[in-house]
């Protein structure tokens, strides 16, 4: 066998800023009351299901599977199948715009 030598090489992460579209894609996610509750309620509890949402908010469980849906294409959160069971957590963009709203509401 040969031996493969690879280089290290440091890869620069480059910060690209957000074109307009982009950002009105998120803040559209969390312009709902209820969205903003659920986007609260899954970072306070990490690998929350629909049904506890739905228990939580005392809201319907098929409003709040379409809130999700909204937060999940704006990629605010992301689904995690645990079982027959799905978790939902915040992804990156979720975790900024959950402290951004946090911030903005003490303000």
């Amino acid at each position: 066998m040969l031996a493969i030598k690879r280089k290290n090489k440091t890869i620069k992460k480059e910060f690209r800023t957000k074109s307009p579209k982009q950002i009105e894609r998120h803040l559209k996610g969390v312009a709902n009351h209820r969205r903003i509750e659920i986007l609260f309620l899954i970072a306070k509890n990490g690998g929350i299901s629909v049904d506890i949402i739905s228990l939580r908010t005392k809201c319907n469980l098929k409003t709040i599977s379409a809130h999700l849906i909204r937060l999940e294409n704006a990629g605010l959160i992301r689904k995690v199948n645990a079982g027959r069971m799905v978790c939902h957590e915040l992804s990156p963009y979720g975790k900024i715009i959950h402290d951004f709203i946090e911030i903005f509401s003490h303000s």
